[in-house]
């Protein structure tokens, strides 16, 4: 089974993630969304051809990386979600038992040896 294919995201705490955006924007040159995260789009070996990788401050109080403590949660792009997690929970590991769908693909977490938190996500056809 395949499982992870690349790096889907990197998420990190900040204490003002607008103003740490806006410097990273202005000194090296990275091109901001609206929503204050940055998306670098690639080309691939894929059927489609494309992806993407998200580079995103969040505010330093966010829970979405709980339970783990880290100041960042690194998300890995996988080709079965689904299959990947039953895998884990089978070899032992922590793995959270919330999956969420939506428009941008299927998402789920496992926690490491070391307790940080890791984002699986299967993206949405084509992409």
């Amino acid at each position: 089974m395949k499982r992870v294919t690349g790096i889907g995201g990197i998420f990190f705490k900040a204490r003002d993630p607008r103003a740490l955006a806006e410097w990273y924007q202005k000194h090296l040159g990275m091109n901001l969304e609206a929503w204050g995260g940055v998306v670098f789009r690639w080309a691939d070996d894929s059927p489609a051809g494309t992806g993407t990788t998200i580079w995103s401050p969040f505010n330093e109080d966010t829970d979405h990386f709980a339970p783990s403590t880290a100041s960042f949660m690194v998300n890995f792009r996988v080709a079965d979600l689904r299959a990947l997690v039953e895998a884990l929970r089978t070899e032992g590991c922590q793995v959270d038992e919330k999956v969420d769908e939506s428009e941008y693909g299927i998402f789920g977490w496992v926690i490491d040896p070391e307790g940080n938190k890791v984002e699986l996500w299967q993206p949405p056809a084509g992409r």
